[in-house]
């Protein structure tokens, strides 16, 4: 007997472990599915999240009091009152404010500068594969899929690297508080991370303004933006540095390493893919896109109802959420034959909307594809018969709605 999509319960740890029965109903019966007794709209296939994302005046990027999560308790308020608020900046502004940010931001990350990082990022990845190459064995999450975008975000942003061990924590309680799964006590000490943050930032951003450098942040601190509200020309404030830091942090790391430590776990379980790779290096490009579309470490994003609205048949009312499920509509079977199958050489891999679509299109995009690309090269460049340690991996998924990493892999292996 089939399912139904009330069979599920997506916020099940099983379900987001392992959601793609789920997926596969709601696109064939309910493609706009109101999550039971919630206010959420979920929304699967390709087509209709491409629509959706065009009409930023119904559907609205404005969700940062969502980032927040549920009315925190008082000690957690009270520590987050100690340092800056947040603003709407890129991830939730809409246009015409969004525009002065992503202009900026895609300043940062224009092509010439991502361009002239591959070969950094190379002696990056060797410097890291030298470190257990000669053991035969590595605990792949902890010793290369999180230190190599943890190095490059960092440095790029100015960071030294004897501050990496805070930086990475700072990141990964930003990324539990976006979950929204947090348990109070982890509340705590997100928040407590979150205001140290904020304060590093700000010590760093008070010496950029006197001693330029070559890094983001003095891109960031000195730039003139054209103020979206008055037309006034003018620098950005703390709040709006915090803001902007945060989403260059945790979209610099948290999703490199998923869908690296992802993408290598779908290429051991297929051999042949892996082996095609290894005798064709030149199809590894094309193994990144196929790699995001299947893992998509940015699983879904929100978006606010503005108004009373209806989509597919299904009415919408204000004040509703949409959870844009990026994750399904890349194994959506309308657009991707066999889609829970990995193919190096599909033909229309980069279909896939694992960096979104249209105005908030990811802007580090290109940076993580860099990555992937360089990373991936080097691994299989030097390393061959890859094996996964089940006994000291964890390959099930952190609990989060929006993000998508896998807990933990080892591997061995054999040099080439």
């Amino acid at each position: 007997m089939s399912k139904c999509p009330v069979d599920f319960n997506f916020f099940d740890e099983e379900v987001l472990n392992c959601p793609y029965d789920f997926y596969q109903t709601l696109q064939e019966q309910a493609p706009v599915y109101q999550l039971p007794d919630t206010n959420i709209f979920m929304v699967t296939r390709h087509a209709d999240i491409r629509q959706l994302l065009k009409d930023t005046a119904t559907y609205s990027n404005n969700f940062n009091d969502l980032l927040k999560g549920p009315e925190p308790a008082p000690e957690v308020t009270a520590i987050y009152a100690k340092a800056w608020q947040p603003v709407d900046t890129l991830v939730t502004a809409d246009p015409p404010k969004h525009k002065t940010y992503r202009t900026l931001v895609n300043k940062v990350f224009n092509a010439k500068r991502v361009n002239a990082m591959e070969a950094y990022m190379k002696e990056i990845v060797h410097e890291l594969i030298d470190s257990f190459i000669d053991k035969g064995e590595c605990d792949f999450v902890r010793e290369f899929t999180t230190p190599l975008p943890v190095y490059v975000i960092a440095d790029q942003l100015g960071v030294p690297r004897k501050d990496l061990e805070e930086f990475k924590e700072w990141s990964d309680s930003f990324a539990r508080r976006l979950s929204q799964l947090a348990t109070p006590a982890e509340q705590i000490e997100d928040a407590e991370n979150i205001v140290a943050f904020q304060f590093y930032f700000a010590d760093m951003i008070a010496e950029r303004r006197k001693n330029p450098k070559d890094d983001m942040i003095t891109d960031l601190v000195n730039t003139v933006i054209e103020d979206a509200e008055t037309g006034e020309t003018r620098q950005l404030n703390m709040e709006e540095l915090q803001n902007l830091l945060q989403q260059l942090m945790v979209a610099g790391n948290e999703t490199t390493t998923s869908a690296i430590t992802s993408g290598m776990v779908s290429l051991i379980q297929n051999p042949e893919q892996l082996q095609a790779l290894q005798d064709d290096p030149g199809k590894i490009e094309n193994a990144v896109e196929e790699i995001l579309r299947m893992e998509s470490p940015s699983a879904g994003m929100w978006r606010v109802v503005k108004k009373d609205s209806e989509f597919q048949g299904v009415k919408i009312p204000k004040d509703s959420l949409l959870m844009l499920r990026y994750h399904a509509a890349n194994r959506d079977r309308e657009l991707f034959d066999d889609p829970n199958t990995i193919d190096i050489e599909r033909s229309n891999a980069g279909d896939h909307i694992a960096f979104g679509k249209g105005i908030h299109f990811c802007p580090g995009a290109m940076l993580a594809r860099k990555e992937m690309l360089v990373a991936l090269t080097a691994l299989l460049e030097r390393m061959t018969h890859f094996q996964i340690v089940e006994e000291k991996s964890d390959l099930n998924f952190w609990p989060n709605i929006v993000l998508r990493g896998r807990k933990g892999l080892y591997l061995t292996f054999e040099k080439r």
